[in-house]
């Protein structure tokens, strides 16, 4: 294990945290799709948690 000393570490590193909504709009994500982001995460998750969890449909297919 290694000691880190509070004066070296960075204080600009931030996550980006989204409105599950806001992003599902921007998205266009459906309403369905939303919901289940709500549930799973709230109102509000980082960007990463909801790139890697959003399910997206093909745009190909109707």
């Amino acid at each position: 294990m290694e000691h880190v000393e509070a004066e070296k570490l960075s204080k600009h590193t931030v996550a980006k945290v989204w409105n599950v909504r806001e992003y599902c709009e921007q998205h266009q994500l459906g309403g369905k799709e939303e919901i289940r982001l709500r549930r799973l995460f709230g109102r509000f998750a980082t960007a990463s948690e909801l790139q890697h969890n959003a399910k997206r449909a093909p745009k190909w297919r109707y």
